[in-house]
């Protein structure tokens, strides 16, 4: 490939516009379905055991040789950019038709684009900068052990131990954990600032205005819609805020919730599932909204597309990674048997539901931006949690609330905290170097700002900027904002669903499919929604805010 790629672009000069622009396509379409199971599988084998030499080494050599095609990348976009012919072949050529959104894409992020030579150096340097801080982040958070009653665990352990029903195991749990970054807070300190310091430079080199401008153009999103989106969010905070502090007093606390009791169940919802029970509770409910959804839930359990259970080297959190040229996709997830861990299933299985709809595009057309990746995923969280809700009674409904409204606090409150960490150390990280205590209180201002009155503040968490893998990372910046743009757009699209029933499945399948060839606000226009208006997102947090109310009404 990487020979073929070198032949390629040293012949372009001597081919027509529609010549070349035809050939970089099919190359284009080769080299993305090779090395797509070649990244896909090595990066997967990383996640699921970061301690393993071989795939380190595997990752190194792939990436390194990718790398040696990268000013071969640079030549074909500036040849299709500059192809004085490019509208007529999208509008004569039924290759270039289909593949007219990537196209124009390519056109427009050209302007931001450096020399050739200098492009190929970019990608080579990030091979022992951004991406081994990145890596040495992953590394560091799933070796670290952590000290907890006498034993040793994993850090994903002792953070799922945030969930226990006992709150003194809560309050235990917080303290391992917080102990547990002080032993690593300083390399990864380095880690964040070297990253951040990267994207700076290039950003500023490449034109745009920060990392944010250039963020948003990555993402094809407007920086009008990510104002509405947090301009309304803003005027939503005390609403949360509210329901934290009536959830501390529940708890006992005076002065607010305190963080370790942040997922501590309200109510007397005790059910906890097996894997199996967790496939029958799934594909149960999902069989009502739609049978493809049922289906690929059914094989997704049935032919080992998940890995469910911590363990030692296996990275935190949970993922899912489209296969798309395989029809399949594959979920990590930390499963403890809990409601949240059925959340968690669900959201997952949601983004490879996301996947199902776009697998039978071509192969360059394949590829969603942040803000609606989170679409499929929290809307499959809508589903499941109403569900629940409705059928429940007493104190299980309350129950069932609450914790559909700690998830929305989650996306609401601690991601625009996160959203506010970030602007921060990428503005601060031009000029000066951020050591560990200045980025504890960068990120207490930032949950003050986002939690105000609702958290405890002796009792806050400081460290949130070492145990979240969406800032290490040098190629995509402020993943944080596209999960409260899902939340409320999915809890939007919910709402429709819930009025139009069975007719707006149709229309739903239809939007996931063309988040890969559309900007966001035009996926938004598909469902008649206009999301550069703050109005919009007022809607979906107003659903919000009425639970809220409900919840605040049941606990009086």
């Amino acid at each position: 490939l990487i020979e073929e790629s070198h032949t390629l672009s040293a012949a372009l000069s001597t081919m027509s516009e529609q010549e070349g622009v035809l050939a970089i396509i099919s190359f284009r379409e080769k080299a993305s379905t090779s090395l797509s199971k070649l990244f896909h599988y090595v990066m997967l084998r990383q996640t699921t055991d970061t301690t393993n030499p071989e795939t380190t080494s595997l990752i190194g050599k792939l990436t390194e040789k990718e790398s040696d095609s990268s000013k071969d990348d640079v030549i074909f976009d500036k040849f299709i950019a500059n192809a004085s012919s490019l509208e007529a072949l999208i509008e004569e050529n039924d290759v270039c038709k289909e593949y007219a959104y990537y196209l124009r894409q390519i056109r427009k992020n050209c302007s931001h684009l450096l020399s050739d030579d200098v492009e190929e150096m970019i990608s080579k340097m990030n091979l022992t900068a951004g991406g081994s801080w990145a890596s040495l982040f992953d590394y560091l958070t799933s070796t670290v052990e952590a000290d907890y009653n006498g034993e040793k665990i994993t850090l994903s352990a002792v953070r799922n131990l945030a969930y226990s029903s006992d709150a003194s195991v809560r309050k235990a749990a917080y303290d391992a954990e917080i102990a547990c970054y002080e032993k690593i807070k300083d390399p990864i300190a380095y880690a964040l600032n070297n990253i951040k310091k990267q994207v700076n430079m290039l950003s500023e080199k490449r034109g745009y205005e920060s990392p944010l401008a250039m963020t948003l153009e990555q993402s094809r999103m407007s920086k009008e819609t990510l104002d509405a989106l947090w301009t309304a969010v803003e005027e939503y905070l005390p609403k949360f805020q509210s329901y934290l502090k009536r959830k501390g007093e529940l708890l006992g606390y005076k002065n607010g919730l305190p963080w370790f009791e942040m997922y501590a169940a309200i109510g007397k919802s005790e059910k906890t599932f097996t894997v199996e029970e967790a496939r029958e509770y799934l594909i149960s409910h999902f069989s009502h909204f739609s049978k493809d959804m049922a289906d690929m839930m059914t094989e997704a359990f049935d032919h080992s597309w998940i890995d469910f259970f911590p363990r030692p080297g296996k990275v935190g959190g949970a993922f899912c990674d489209n296969l798309t040229d395989q029809k399949q996709s594959r979920v990590l997830t930390n499963f403890d048997g809990t409601l949240n861990s059925i959340g968690t299933l669900a959201h997952e299985l949601g983004h490879a539901y996301h996947g199902l709809h776009i697998q039978d595009h071509k192969p360059l057309n394949t590829h969603y931006t942040m803000p609606v990746a989170e679409t499929a995923s929290t809307f499959n969280e809508n589903v499941i949690m109403s569900a629940a809700i409705d059928q429940a009674t007493g104190e299980e409904k309350l129950a069932l609330i609450e914790s559909q409204l700690q998830d929305f606090t989650q996306t609401i409150c601690d991601i625009y905290s996160r959203f506010v960490f970030e602007n921060t150390v990428f503005n601060k990280t031009k000029d000066e170097f951020l050591f560990p205590d200045q980025l504890k209180v960068i990120m207490t201002d930032a949950q003050i700002k986002a939690y105000g009155e609702g958290l405890d503040p002796e009792y806050r968490h400081p460290f949130m900027w070492t145990c979240k893998g969406h800032y290490y990372s040098e190629h995509l910046s402020y993943y944080n904002f596209p999960y409260a743009f899902g939340a409320l757009f999915s809890k939007g699209l919910y709402a429709m669903y819930r009025k139009e029933g069975e007719s707006f499945v149709p229309k739903y399948q239809e939007l996931l499919k063309a988040t890969t060839i559309c900007d966001v606000e035009d996926v938004a226009k598909m469902v008649g929604a206009d999301i550069t208006k703050p109005d919009f997102w007022r809607e979906s947090l107003q659903l919000i805010a009425d639970s809220i109310d409900q919840f605040m009404e049941l606990t009086k």
